[in-house]
């Protein structure tokens, strides 16, 4: 509790999703705590388009989401050289203006931007300036940064995306999620077509690699020459993102979150992701939905909460990190397309469940069965997660978009 206030103080630093998103929950759900959200730059959010599925919630839980997206779709297709695939249901996208225009709206005074942080503690924030902010609750969300000696075994889904006005109407009626008939040469590459507007569309060449380094330059001419081939001429650039997100192969929660680190952490900070997909905006809503319904809110308190919810849910993607040993060590860099291809012969409901991060297990048997893509003789060599175990695979990531 603040000094001789009697209210309970909350401290988030980073101004990304999730707390975005957890600073908007404890100002609805806990208006009497006394709440600072702390970021480094001159807006929340940094430059980002996060999109998620209506299924990839609970119903509750969108009910307060949907109004922060931007855009909303019915429906969604695929692309791939055997299958084309359109899927029924709800797609959103949440851009990083509304979500800082929106969250400066309700925290107002609240927000501290351009607030640089030289340390954290349990019980206080120390400013790069020298000076100190005590707090019952501390949360850290300020984004991925480890290494596979800390924890984490990574791959990457990395991507650049321009959002563009177009001379025509390009004529799409939903999103493309992924359109995979493009070249395959270096791992599976996908284009993401996001249709803002009749004119207006979001284009992402998306890549999952076994490193993170990004060239802009090489996506950019990528992205002209998708545009080119679709027929369309490109009038005005409005914006460009890009983004590296962690794929995960393997994982030790005792490595990556020590007990001895009782700092209370949230997002990518936490391990709080899918991850296959890369998506933190269902992980992120739930984590605000549930702790602000927690009686005592403490870091000593909140810390190992948190660590337990990360251990169930990591527990709970083991299938995922399975999927991806098979995408990134079992098939050869212009085949691994052929996984997410087959993928996508499933029902919808399989679909949903995956993207939610929640597969049943009649789920995962629809999803390990069938014809495989790949030979099994050669799958079956990275099915221990310590097969995927290398040197060097090392990530410094902020909260990217997706």
């Amino acid at each position: 509790m603040t000094a001789g206030s009697g209210t309970t103080s909350v401290i988030l630093v980073g101004g990304g999703l999730a707390n975005c998103l957890l600073a908007l929950r404890l100002r609805a759900l806990r208006p009497e705590v006394s709440l600072t959200l702390i970021e480094g730059a001159d807006r929340l959010g940094g430059n980002h388009t996060w999109s998620f599925h209506g299924t990839d919630v609970p119903p509750g839980t969108l009910a307060w989401l949907r109004p922060l997206a931007s855009y909303s779709w019915p429906h969604y297709d695929v692309r791939f050289p055997g299958r084309d695939r359109r899927l029924t249901g709800s797609y959103h996208s949440l851009t990083s203006e509304h979500l800082h225009d929106v969250v400066m709206a309700e925290l107002g005074d609240c927000v501290r931007l351009n607030a640089s942080v030289a340390g954290i503690a349990p019980d206080r924030v120390t400013l790069a300036g020298g000076g100190q902010l005590a707090a019952d609750l501390v949360v850290d969300g300020r984004g991925l940064r480890t290494s596979t000696g800390a924890g984490v075994t990574l791959r990457f889904q990395k991507f650049l995306g321009q959002l563009v006005r177009l001379a025509q109407p390009h004529g799409l009626t939903g999103p493309l999620l992924m359109d995979a008939t493009v070249s395959q040469e270096q791992g599976y590459r996908f284009v993401y077509l996001l249709p803002f507007t009749a004119t207006d569309v979001l284009i992402e060449d998306t890549y999952y690699s076994d490193t993170g380094t990004l060239d802009p330059g090489v996506l950019r001419q990528q992205i002209a020459a998708y545009a080119a081939d679709r027929g369309w001429q490109v009038r005005e650039l409005l914006r460009e993102e890009n983004g590296v997100l962690p794929i995960v192969l393997d994982c030790d929660l005792a490595a990556f979150w020590p007990v001895a680190d009782s700092v209370p952490r949230a997002g990518l900070r936490a391990g709080l992701f899918h991850h296959t997909t890369g998506y933190s905006v269902p992980e992120a809503a739930a984590l605000a939905d549930a702790l602000p319904g927690l009686p005592d809110l403490r870091s000593t308190v909140v810390a190992p909460w948190i660590r337990d919810r990360v251990r169930r849910r990591w527990r709970e993607q083991r299938v995922f990190r399975l999927l991806n040993r098979m995408l990134f060590l079992a098939a050869p860099p212009a085949d691994r397309y052929r996984i997410l291809q087959h993928f996508y012969r499933l029902p919808g409901s399989v679909i949903d469940h995956f993207y939610a991060g929640r597969l049943t297990l009649r789920d995962t048997s629809r999803v390990l069965t069938g014809t495989p893509p790949i030979p099994i003789h050669h799958a079956l060599r990275y099915v221990l997660p310590s097969s995927s175990r290398s040197p060097g695979i090392t990530a410094n990531l902020k909260a990217p978009g997706r």
